[in-house]
């Protein structure tokens, strides 16, 4: 039997439109949050026990926040997001006995943030839940550090878009965080593959390149600086042109770091011929998922993508995380 306290608290997913790989080595980069939103909703158990339910990935376990333990319902040992879950409940101080369940429509591993968005869903309802009032600060820094703890490595960037929502530009050594103000729409087409990337090893293997050869890296590392700063411009002043042209630029710059691969070009090349302004991979690459900048051409890409794999149109949200 569950008790009817019920808290529902959701984030969106992020699509990063410049700059992604080389904010890794302090330089700026542009991203936004989208309306896929991740659902969070806890309530308590008459038991002990913590159980957590991903409908849409059909992954379910039992977590014990006392010990930091993870057991999955099924013979599986792909734990995925239950880690991210059960640090951010351990992070907020939350005690077993939950019933909590997650849905998502936010594709898992196609670069739109799904980890971080369950994160900041979670510790925003945990808390809630525990009525403890974080500030939005206070849930970004938390969700920030268990991205950490799961992934080792991770950038600020996720977790503050599926916070504060809107778009941001994240300053050369992240010293600064602004939010933009953009007047005019940014109609965005993401289009992803069924294979995925693993962030964890394409960022690795950049490193290791940057490490070989630092007079090759380097330079173009510097190149998405500047189409960074100058897509910063375009976007302010809604200069559609230098907006595709900065994003084509970027993503040769990504191809050329090796994060490539053919699905994600052919959908680029598809969006570009189908009459999108610009398009680029987004996020680690390696698989996962690509954005296509389409004023007006909006119904005529995705109908073109869709022929060999999956696209969607996205909105820029302006909501960040909130409670249900």
């Amino acid at each position: 039997m569950l008790n009817p306290r019920n808290v529902t608290a959701s984030a969106p997913g992020k699509t990063i439109l410049f700059g992604e790989h080389a904010v890794v080595y302090g330089k700026p980069a542009i991203a936004a949050a989208v309306d896929k939103r991740a659902y969070v909703s806890i309530e308590e158990r008459e038991d002990n026990r913590t159980h957590v339910r991903i409908n849409e990935l059909g992954i379910s376990g039992y977590l014990n926040i006392e010990k930091g333990t993870i057991e999955l319902d099924n013979d599986e040992k792909n734990e995925g997001i239950l880690k991210y879950v059960l640090i951010a409940l351990m992070k907020t101080g939350s005690k077993d006995g939950l019933e909590i369940t997650i849905n998502m429509d936010i594709p898992v591993g196609a670069g739109l943030g799904s980890s971080a968005a369950v994160t900041v869903a979670t510790v925003k309802a945990a808390s809630s839940f525990k009525d403890i009032e974080l500030t939005s600060d206070g849930i970004a820094k938390l969700a920030h550090q268990v991205e950490l703890m799961v992934q080792g490595s991770a950038s600020p960037i996720d977790t503050i878009l599926s916070t504060y929502g809107g778009i941001v530009y994240l300053s050369r050594d992240a010293e600064e965080i602004i939010k933009l103000d953009i007047d005019s729409e940014i109609p965005l087409v993401i289009g992803y593959t069924s294979e995925r990337g693993n962030t964890g090893k394409l960022v690795e293997s950049v490193r290791l390149k940057m490490e070989i050869a630092p007079q090759v890296m380097i330079p173009l590392f510097n190149s998405m600086e500047a189409l960074t700063n100058g897509a910063r411009e375009a976007l302010t002043s809604g200069d559609h042109k230098m907006i595709g042209e900065f994003m084509n630029i970027n993503h040769g710059l990504l191809d050329a770091i090796g994060v490539n691969t053919e699905e994600l070009s052919k959908m680029v090349y598809i969006a570009r011929k189908s009459g999108a302004f610009g398009s680029k991979l987004t996020g680690a690459g390696g698989g996962g998922s690509m954005i296509a900048y389409c004023p007006g051409k909006v119904d005529v890409v995705i109908e073109s993508i869709n022929k060999f794999e999956k696209a969607f149109k996205v909105k820029i949200s302006a909501d960040g995380v909130r409670l249900e």
